[in-house]
């Protein structure tokens, strides 16, 4: 099929088509939609690259979900996705802007003593080597809920699992944390109680 007989076909043809491995059919989507999706983008992200990285993710994620897509209105799919999206960036820049606030306040002690400051340095290297034992998607898991403050039905739309199955990935990577990092008392109490 020509990427020109597709621009003739409504949403649902072209879904169908996109569902059936067709690249040009995607292709046609981000011709139709690319920059309507943009501007909304940018318009809540402030930033052209963010706006731009949250789009083009949009579409990855839309090829890769293809063969498992129900979706009759592309726009509708496409934009109520973009609305998750962008709530997921601002999240991770609260987060983010919270543990800056976090060294802020307390980095300066840290950097008052070069044991607390070592002592600090050992568990962050410990937590990333216990972490790395983990399979990847048990990583990703305990990443997106502890580190990115994400909800179990978040990760659960976000990597298109059940949500008992995100509950089994973090269950693994907790237990695997508490068994290592019982030197760590408070730091760990913190990780493991800390809200998705």
């Amino acid at each position: 099929m020509r990427l020109s007989s597709l621009k003739e076909l409504d949403d649902e043809l072209i879904l169908k088509a996109l569902s059936e491995g067709n690249r040009l059919a995607l292709a046609e989507l981000y011709e139709r939609y690319w920059y309507a999706l943009y501007r909304v983008a940018l318009q809540k992200t402030k930033s052209q690259e963010i706006a731009e990285e949250l789009v083009q993710d949009l579409f990855v994620q839309l090829w890769q979900k293809r063969a498992s897509l129900a979706v009759r209105r592309a726009d509708f799919y496409l934009f109520s996705a973009l609305k998750y999206s962008v709530i997921d960036y601002i999240k991770r820049q609260i987060v983010h802007e919270k543990f800056q606030q976090y060294q802020q306040t307390f980095g300066s002690q840290v950097d008052e003593s070069t044991e607390e400051q070592l002592a600090y340095h050992d568990l962050v290297g410990t937590i990333e080597t216990e972490l790395l034992k983990l399979p990847a998607k048990t990583q990703e898991v305990f990443r997106l809920s502890r580190f990115e403050g994400q909800t179990i039905p978040e990760i659960s739309e976000r990597l298109a699992l059940t949500d008992k199955a995100v509950e089994y990935h973090l269950s693994k990577a907790l237990k695997l944390l508490r068994a290592q990092l019982r030197d760590y008392s408070f730091v760990l109490l913190l990780i493991l109680v800390a809200q998705g």
